[in-house]
């Protein structure tokens, strides 16, 4: 029985010094440095840009913004292009949100912006965003109310600038020559149903 009792004793020791190694090595873990977080997502001007992308590149994913405006907007700003989109902090975001709203008073020369010589103001202005998809809907409305050569295309569903219509353009639309035997059927349709 001594025997017995000594090795429950030694036992114990084992896993008693097993717990304090196990502590100490807890205790000793290296520090891990404190990993950047990246924002996934950066909000500007109400369009969600992907955070990992450099700046030149993310820009152009803003409905208006090519990428020639994009790199005149990163030179105008005084931002590098390279720069991840996720490491803008708000006070450059706000500036780049202010230089594409008015490019042409940070600087832009005027043949950059989209919207030269407006037909109802006359100014030169720079739409980005939901304002291109407004502008050109009210274009083309104004077109079809003035019932111009254009504007009768947009409003039959024709090709507007003068493409060939004999083989392309023909998806969802009966066109060309319908075949003898076809028409037959479907005039034969018509007088059953009269």
């Amino acid at each position: 029985m001594a025997g017995k009792k000594a090795k429950d004793v030694d036992e114990e020791k084992v896993k008693e010094k097993k717990k304090e190694e196990a502590k100490e090595v807890v205790e000793k873990k290296p520090e891990r440095k404190e990993e950047k977080r990246f924002k996934e997502l950066v909000r500007i001007l109400n369009t969600d840009l992907d955070g990992t992308r450099p700046i030149i590149v993310g820009l152009t994913y803003i409905k208006g913004i090519s990428n020639t405006m994009s790199k005149a907007v990163c030179t105008l700003s005084g931002i590098e292009t390279k720069r991840r989109l996720s490491s803008l902090k708000e006070d450059e975001i706000a500036k780049i949100e202010k230089i594409i709203k008015d490019p042409l008073a940070a600087g832009m020369p005027r043949w950059m912006v989209n919207r030269r010589n407006d037909i109802e103001t006359g100014k030169d202005m720079h739409f980005s965003g939901s304002d291109v998809d407004v502008a050109t809907r009210f274009d083309v409305q104004r077109m079809v109310d003035l019932k111009t050569h254009k504007g009768v295309r947009h409003m039959l569903g024709l090709p507007v600038r003068g493409q060939r219509t004999r083989s392309s353009f023909r998806k969802g639309r009966s066109v060309g020559v319908v075949r003898k035997a076809v028409r037959m059927l479907t005039e034969g349709k018509k007088e059953e149903k009269k």
